[in-house]
């Protein structure tokens, strides 16, 4: 890998927060998987080069980056990345299935650095299972989450809302709570990957109303219980909005703000503004979800991460995108701000960014119109990673 060059600290976009698959082996092969992950890629990145990335992020000012698969516990050197990066300041977590993380390797993590564990519970055990295509992997999951609690760490989990899960939010959240997580993310399954070949799990864009709405009466639930216990804001368990799961309805400031803390709303996709995704193989994008082959800026064995974090592909984001929407996006009063929602949904559905159907405030006028979205798939994947098919979007009558 090429030398790092000093990062300039003053530009406007830095990659505050990277998210680095470390390895495509995995212990689950998860029905929904954007990245198909099961076994390693033939050419994923050697020692010496992990631990140049690890090094040239902390000279590009990275906060926190998180570790992901296929199953980062499962590749070898997870200690010593985890362990160098901690040592020179950065916030080290990991986001996992869960099925093999134990007590033992709990601890081990922690002792190298490792502050925070994301743990991904997709529904109830009936849901769960059939999501992670494992039997039991729901019962390891939550061992998972009270083993790195145990462990010191502080613990979260993330939720696929599908058409699978939707109509258990609730009874997700009840298993979740014995477990002394902090926070609670969800985020829409986008038909990427294994998803793209189950077009039946993803959501209609009208059923974004039931999802938000649901979610919304769970935090404020959640408030009001804390309040009459006596608990600070800080401690109420966050309901959070993955950047897929929106836009600008009622409830945009309940779930995009911390208890406690100052309003907040979507500010629009944050690929390669503040964002950077790296995958096994040293491919780098400016976002982790994103598809790899129309947003890869290089690869860190041919370039350095300064030198890709530069490069169209990544700065997309940063720029002035008007041009770019169309549909109902491109008239929409949020489009300033929201710039068409999540990009690597969007492009994952339609093949191009610029109009995202599952927005909350665009289900909610056209509802009151007497009118609702359908998206329909057109093509499906080839069965690649990170790969999708086509859908394209019918205007219909609203059915109660």
């Amino acid at each position: 890998m090429s030398s790092v060059r000093t990062f300039t600290a003053d530009q406007e976009h830095s990659p505050v927060s990277v998210v680095w698959e470390l390895t495509m082996r995995c212990d689950h092969a998860c029905a929904h998987c954007g990245s198909r992950a099961l076994k390693p890629r033939p050419d994923e990145l050697g020692d010496e080069d992990l631990l140049a990335v690890a090094d040239a992020l902390v000279e590009m000012g990275t906060r926190e980056v998180a570790l992901i698969g296929g199953e980062a516990y499962l590749h070898p050197l997870v200690f010593a990345i985890v362990e160098r990066l901690a040592s020179q300041g950065v916030r080290v977590a990991m986001q996992t299935g869960g099925r093999a993380l134990t007590p033992e390797l709990a601890v081990r993590l922690r002792d190298a650095g490792m502050v925070a564990v994301g743990v991904s519970v997709d529904g109830p055990p009936k849901v769960h299972d059939v999501v992670r295509a494992s039997p039991g992997s729901h019962r390891s999951a939550i061992r998972a989450l009270h083993a790195a609690r145990d462990a010191g760490m502080t613990t979260s989990s993330n939720t696929q809302v599908n058409t699978l899960s939707l109509a258990h939010l609730r009874e997700t959240l009840e298993h979740l709570k014995p477990t002394g997580i902090v926070a609670w993310r969800c985020q829409l399954t986008a038909p990427m990957g294994r998803a793209a070949d189950r077009p039946d799990w993803i959501l209609q864009p009208w059923q974004i109303l039931e999802a938000l709405d649901t979610l919304a009466a769970i935090q404020i639930e959640l408030a009001e219980e804390a309040r009459a216990e006596g608990r600070s804001p800080r401690q109420i368990l966050d309901v959070q909005l993955g950047n897929n799961l929106g836009y600008f309805g009622p409830h945009e400031t309940i779930l995009r703000s911390r208890p406690g803390d100052d309003a907040r709303h979507y500010q629009g996709c944050q690929a390669g503004r503040f964002v950077l995704g790296i995958e096994s193989d040293g491919t780098v994008k400016g976002c982790p979800s994103l598809p790899t082959a129309p947003y890869v800026g290089g690869n860190v064995r041919e370039m350095t991460l300064e030198d890709i974090w530069q490069t169209d592909e990544l700065a997309f984001a940063r720029e002035d995108r008007a041009e770019e929407l169309w549909g109902f996006c491109g008239g929409c009063m949020y489009k300033e701000v929201c710039k068409a929602g999540c990009s690597f949904t969007a492009h994952t559905a339609f093949g191009r960014r610029g109009n995202f159907p599952w927005c909350y405030y665009r289900a909610a006028t056209l509802k009151k119109q007497g009118r609702r979205e359908r998206i329909v798939q057109r093509e499906r994947a080839p069965g690649k990673p990170y790969d999708f098919g086509l859908f394209e979007i019918v205007e219909e009558d609203w059915v109660p």
